[in-house]
C-alpha cells in the first residue's frame, strides 16, 4: 500500500471543511483580523555534523498521535479563524460555485448492477444523501435487499469512510470495516444478511483487505500496529473470542507492510508483504488459512512481483528482468522457478494481470495511453486488444467478480467524456455502453477541447501535458491556466474527467495535468527518474511544463495557478520555492513539506517504509544532503511568494498536521510580499478531508473560489 496517496478529486486535491454560513464575517472584519504569528522556540538537532534548526518544532504535539496541547490547538484554531475571515468576502462566490458543482451531480445515482454468484449487487445514492446504500437481489428473482446503509453508520459523526467490505462465500454474512474519525484505523463488523442481525464479533484497528475462508467460517485481515503499520495477517473464526485469533504471518522488517487478497479461483489466500520497491508473496489455502504458508519466492531488493493461480499454475507479474515488467508462469510445486510468458517491452509497460477461466487480461500503457488486452492461455501470441473511441483517454478493467465470464466490465473516460461503464463482449469485440455519468445541469462535450502537448524539460526529457479548454479559448497568453500534478510513488495521473473542473474552465481557465516524472505515466523508468537521487526532476518538470505552456500561449507568467496534495503538496512547496514568479495562486493540500525532519524520524508511522522512495538520511549522508537541498520547509527564503492556501488534517496519519502548520508559520515570518497566506486545518478528519459527497463539493468550491479571487476574477462572478 502506498503511503501518500494522490488526491485528485475535483479541481485538484481534497481540502478541509467549509465553515458554516452563519459564522461568515464582513469584509471590514476580515481586514481587521491579523494573521496568526507562531512563536519562535529555538530547537536544534545535529545530523552528520550538520546542525538543523527548527523554530517551529513545538507545533508537533509531543503526545502524538494524541493531540491535546492547548497552545497548539489554539494556534490551529486561530489560523482557521483567520482563514474564515479572509474567505468571508468570497462567500457568495463559493456558494455559486458549490451550487454549480452540485447541479452537475445526479443526486439519486446508482452504480451499474453486477452479478456475483447467486446475487446481483449495486449501490446507490438517494437524493440529498451524503453516503451510499448497498443492495442485492437474487439472480433467480426476488425483492431488493438493503445490505448496508452508510448513512445510518455515519449518522451523528463528523467523518465516515467505509473501508473493505466482503460477503462470505455462502452469501450469508457481510464483513465490513469503517473509520469514523479520519485516523484510518477501521473497525471490522459482521452482519447476518438473512436475519439482519449484527454479530457480536468486532475487530478494532484493522488496516487491510478482508478475505473469507472458503467455508465462510472466518476471515483473514491485518491490524494496524502502534505505529500505524500493518505488519501482520490474522485469522479470526466467527463466534470465537478475539484472543483466539491465529497469527498467520508477522513481518520483521519495519519498512514492509502486509496485505491480503484472494486468487481468481478463490482457492488461495495471498499474503503479500513489501515496501515501495520490493515484494514477497506467500499463499495459504482458502480452505485452511492456518496451514503452513507457501513461499512463492523470497524477497530480493528492488524486485516486485504479484501472483495469481489458475489450475495449479502460478502467473507472475514481475520487474525482475525488465523495468517495464514481464509475465511469467510457474508450477505450484516449484513456485520460484519462473518461465517467461510475456517478455518485458521497452514500449509496452505492463501494470496489471487478471485471470479468468478461458482467457486472461493484461493492462498497461503504451506512450502513456492505457491498454487492455485479452490473451489466450494456449497461445501467447494470440492477443485481442480492446480499442477505445478517443485518441486520449483513461480506461481499465472495472468490477469483474466472477471467474467464468463471456464479457468484461470496463471503465472509460477522457478529459471531455464523462465516466462511462462498458461491457466488452468477447465473442464479437463489441463495446456495450451501460452507463454514462449524467450531468443533470447539462453538459455538451462539443463545447470543450482536449489536447496533449509535449514539453521539453531542462534536461531534454519530453513531458506530456493533457489540457482541457472551453471551445474558443485564446492562446494569446491572456487567459489563466490551472496546472495540476502529483509525481510520486509511480502513480500516473490519467487524463480523466471531472465535472468540477468545468467551474474554472467555463470561467476562462485552461485546466492542465502535467504527467511529470515520479509517476509512471510513461513507464516504470519514468517513475524511477523522479525518485531518490532524481527527485528534483519532478519539481523541474512541473516548472518547465508551466513555462512551456506559457510559451505555447496558453497563459502568461503570473496567470498560472496550481494545486497538489500529499506528495503533490510537497511538489507545490518545492515549485513556489523555485519559481514563485510563475504563479498567481497555489493551493497545497495535506502537504508533505517537512521532508527532512520526517525522514529523520524513524518512529513516525510511515517513515521506514518511505526510505526506498526518498532515501534514508539517518544512515546516508548523501541522502541527507540531497533531501535537505529540496525539502520545501528547509528552503523557505526571504522573497516574494504567490498567494497560497494550505490545508491539513488534525487526525491525518499520512502527512501529520504539523507539516503544513510549520510551513505556513515559516512562510509568514520570511516572505517579503503582502499576498494572502492561509492555513486551514480540518479538526475532525484526516488525509482525505471531509467524507460526505456534498461536504467534499463545498470544499472543492472553496478551493476554486480562492483561486478565482486571487486571479482578480471574483468581482465579476458574484
Amino acid at each position: 500500500m502506498k503511503a501518500l496517496l494522490p488526491l485528485i478529486i475535483a479541481i485538484g486535491a481534497i481540502s478541509a471543511p467549509a465553515f458554516a454560513q452563519k459564522d461568515i464575517m464582513t469584509e471590514k472584519t476580515a481586514g481587521e483580523i491579523k494573521p496568526p504569528v507562531a512563536e519562535k522556540r529555538p530547537h536544534s538537532a545535529t545530523w552528520h555534523g550538520v546542525i538543523i534548526t527548527d523554530d517551529y518544532h513545538w507545533l508537533r504535539d509531543s503526545g502524538y498521535p494524541t493531540i491535546d496541547d492547548k497552545e497548539i490547538l489554539a494556534h490551529l484554531n486561530a489560523e482557521n479563524a483567520y482563514f474564515e475571515a479572509q474567505m468571508a468576502p468570497q462567500a457568495q462566490l463559493t456558494e455559486t460555485i458549490f451550487q454549480e458543482m452540485k447541479g452537475r451531480v445526479k443526486e439519486d445515482d446508482s452504480s451499474v448492477p453486477q452479478k456475483d454468484g447467486d446475487y446481483i449487487y449495486w449501490s446507490k445514492f438517494e437524493e440529498g444523501a451524503q453516503y451510499r446504500k448497498h443492495y442485492r437481489k437474487p439472480v433467480a428473482g426476488g425483492a431488493d435487499q438493503l445490505i448496508l446503509d452508510e448513512n445510518i453508520l455515519a449518522k451523528g459523526k463528523a467523518y465516515f469512510r467505509l473501508g473493505a467490505a466482503e460477503i462470505s462465500p455462502d452469501g450469508k454474512i457481510l464483513a465490513y470495516a469503517y473509520d469514523d474519525n479520519g485516523s484510518e484505523r477501521f473497525d471490522l463488523h459482521f452482519r447476518n444478511l438473512e436475519t439482519g442481525e449484527k454479530l457480536r464479533d468486532i475487530i478494532p484497528g484493522t488496516l487491510s483487505g478482508i478475505v473469507w475462508s472458503s467455508d465462510s467460517k472466518g476471515v483473514v485481515y491485518g491490524l494496524a500496529n502502534e505505529n500505524w503499520r500493518t505488519d501482520n495477517a490474522w485469522y479470526h473464526r466467527l463466534g470465537e473470542d478475539l484472543t483466539k485469533a491465529k497469527l498467520l504471518y508477522k513481518e520483521q522488517d519495519i519498512g514492509f507492510g502486509v496485505g491480503v487478497g484472494l486468487t481468481a479461483q478463490e482457492d488461495w489466500i495471498v499474503i503479500g508483504t513489501g515496501d515501495n520497491v520490493t515484494s514477497e508473496v506467500r499463499l495459504v489455502p482458502a480452505s485452511d488459512p492456518t496451514a503452513t504458508p507457501i513461499m512463492v519466492s523470497p524477497r530480493k531488493t528492488g524486485r516486485q512481483y504479484s501472483v495469481d493461480v489458475r489450475d495449479g499454475t502460478l502467473y507472475v507479474l514481475t520487474n525482475d528482468d525488465h523495468v517495464n515488467f514481464r509475465v511469467a508462469t510457474a508450477s505450484m510445486k516449484a513456485p520460484g522457478e519462473w518461465k517467461t510468458l510475456i517478455a518485458g517491452s521497452d514500449r509496452h509497460y505492463l501494470t496489471g494481470l487478471s485471470l479468468f477461466k478461458n482467457f486472461y487480461v493484461t493492462e498497461g500503457r503504451i506512450d502513456g495511453l492505457d491498454q487492455v488486452e485479452i490473451r489466450d492461455y494456449a497461445d501467447a501470441s494470440k492477443v485481442q486488444p480492446i480499442k477505445f473511441p478517443e485518441a486520449s483517454y483513461d480506461a481499465g478493467l472495472g468490477d469483474n467478480p466472477e471467474y467464468d465470464v463471456t464479457k468484461l466490465r470496463l471503465g472509460y473516460e477522457s478529459m471531455v467524456t464523462p465516466d462511462t461503464v462498458f461491457d466488452y463482449h468477447l465473442a464479437d469485440g463489441r463495446l456495450e455502453t451501460l452507463k454514462v455519468q449524467e450531468i443533470p445541469s447539462g453538459y455538451d462535450p462539443a463545447q470543450y477541447v482536449t489536447e496533449r502537448v509535449m514539453i521539453t524539460a531542462r534536461d531534454g526529457a519530453k513531458v506530456p501535458v493533457s489540457i482541457l479548454t472551453k471551445k474558443g479559448f485564446k492562446k494569446d497568453g491572456s487567459q489563466p491556466l490551472h496546472l495540476y500534478a502529483y509525481g510520486a510513488y509511480g502513480y500516473a495521473m490519467p487524463p480523466g474527467f471531472s465535472a468540477n473542473r468545468l467551474s474554472m474552465v467555463d470561467r476562462g481557465f485552461a485546466y492542465a495535468i502535467a504527467h511529470i516524472r515520479g509517476g509512471d505515466d510513461l513507464g516504470y523508468q519514468w517513475y524511477l527518474d523522479g525518485k531518490l537521487t532524481k527527485r528534483t526532476n519532478t519539481f523541474n518538470d512541473f516548472v518547465d511544463a508551466a513555462k512551456g505552456l506559457i510559451d505555447l500561449g496558453f497563459t502568461s507568467k503570473g496567470k498560472v495557478t496550481a494545486s497538489g496534495g500529499s506528495a503533490g503538496g510537497e511538489l507545490m512547496g518545492a515549485v513556489v520555492n523555485q519559481a514563485p514568479e510563475l504563479f498567481g495562486a497555489v493551493v497545497s493540500h495535506v502537504a508533505f513539506v517537512d521532508v527532512l525532519n520526517t525522514m529523520l524520524d524513524k518512529d513516525l508511522p510511515l517513515t521506514p517504509g518511505e526510505w526506498p522512495e526518498w532515501g534514508n538520511p539517518i544512515t546516508d549522508k548523501a541522502a541527507f544532503d540531497y533531501i535537505r537541498s529540496y525539502s520545501p520547509y528547509d528552503n523557505v527564503a526571504a522573497k516574494a511568494y504567490p498567494p497560497m492556501l494550505w490545508t491539513a488534517g488534525l487526525n491525518d496519519p499520512r502527512v501529520t498536521y504539523w507539516e503544513p502548520a510549520k510551513m505556513v508559520a515559516k512562510l509568514r515570518d520570511m516572505k517579503t510580499d503582502d499576498n494572502v497566506l492561509l492555513l486551514k486545518t480540518n479538526m475532525g478528519a484526516g488525509h482525505g478531508g471531509k467524507s460526505g459527497r456534498f461536504e467534499r463539493l463545498r470544499e472543492n468550491a472553496e478551493e476554486a473560489a480562492f483561486i478565482i479571487w486571487q486571479m482578480g476574477m471574483a468581482s465579476s462572478q458574484k
